[in-house]
């Protein structure tokens, strides 16, 4: 890289007093620019400016405030790996009191089986199913993923709108891809041609709305090899396995900063392959593990990380509207 010996570029200045504020040593620091093109000279010179700047000043305070607070999530983390926080609980005949009590409020995923025993959709979905009644709806899916890093981030990009059937002999084509998908942004639950799909679920007892409007839930569909890269959501989830099996991955929200955010709600890291050489925190990470079979639901708690990876040709729905007083909770950006 060519710096200009007399000059710091802009976005290397933010690079180095963001480091700095966070606690990189000198020594790291240095190495770095200089192994980018800086000249050794003007490194030292920037690091001393950047030191004495009111303004960095101030964001050593916000630094400091940032580490209490991943210290105290460390505390938290460890108190809850003695209380089972390692440790994915899977249940079955669960009362709906418990489950609000011990994972909704306690902010704790859980596998639930035997709650989808009533759904039609068991017996009635496949392929097959979906081309002979919905074959000529259009349906909106997310086209080219595999060229875009980012395609969970800039979904926006991979809108395709396409007649059902179209999609389904791409998903019946038997190729494990990560390329095409359809996935909780659209709204194809809400088109009339699709709607009477509604009718092949029930609510969760005592959990679930049981209206099930068109907004009350999604619908996931495609090959085996999808992939829901590393991220949170802003409210409580409850996914509901139809067909094929998914490979669930979860990280406790409360260890933010050990997989790497960014974009607000998603991570750097690729849980699939983890480089602990780029991402060393990840080590340190409780990573809770599952595959879900046709029938399973798993409850994913607001702010927890979650990777899913299909390993089959693959249906899910999800559900947010849960039947407590004001509502489902959410997480509110903070910028």
């Amino acid at each position: 890289m060519n710096e200009d010996k007399s000059l710091l570029r802009p976005e290397w200045r933010q690079w180095l007093a963001e480091n700095l504020a966070l606690g990189v040593g000198s020594e790291e620091v240095q190495q770095v620019l200089v192994g980018a093109g800086v000249d050794p000279t003007l490194a030292h010179e920037e690091m001393e400016a950047v030191r004495k700047h009111p303004y960095f000043q101030a964001c050593l305070q916000v630094a400091r405030h940032f580490g209490w607070l991943e210290s105290l999530m460390d505390v938290y983390s460890e108190l809850r790996s003695q209380d089972g926080g390692r440790q994915l609980e899977v249940r079955e005949h669960l009362s709906p009191e418990e489950f609000f009590r011990r994972y909704y409020f306690g902010h704790r995923p859980v596998v639930l089986r035997g709650l989808m025993k009533d759904w039609p959709a068991l017996q009635k979905w496949s392929l097959g199913y979906f081309r002979e009644h919905f074959g000529p709806v259009e349906v909106e899916v997310m086209m080219g993923r595999d060229a875009n890093p980012e395609h969970a981030a800039q979904h926006d990009r991979h809108r395709t709108r396409m007649p059902f059937a179209d999609f389904l002999s791409m998903v019946e084509s038997g190729k494990e891809t990560n390329d095409y998908y359809m996935v909780p942004r659209n709204d194809n639950w809400r088109h009339e041609g699709l709607s009477s799909l509604r009718e092949d679920l029930r609510a969760p007892e005592g959990l679930i709305d049981p209206s099930l409007q068109a907004d009350m839930m999604t619908l996931l569909l495609g090959p085996a090899g999808t992939v829901t890269p590393l991220h949170h959501d802003n409210m409580n989830i409850l996914l509901g396995q139809v067909m094929g099996r998914k490979h669930v991955k979860l990280v406790p929200s409360y260890e933010r900063h050990r997989v790497y955010p960014h974009r607000g709600t998603f991570s750097h890291v690729d849980a699939g392959k983890p480089d602990l050489t780029a991402h060393p925190l990840f080590a340190q990470a409780s990573v809770l593990e599952t595959v879900l079979e046709p029938g399973d639901m798993v409850f994913l708690p607001v702010g927890w990380w979650h990777w899913v990876k299909a390993l089959d040709v693959s249906a899910s729905v999800t559900f947010h509207h849960f039947l407590i007083p004001g509502g489902n909770t959410h997480l509110e950006a903070p910028f």
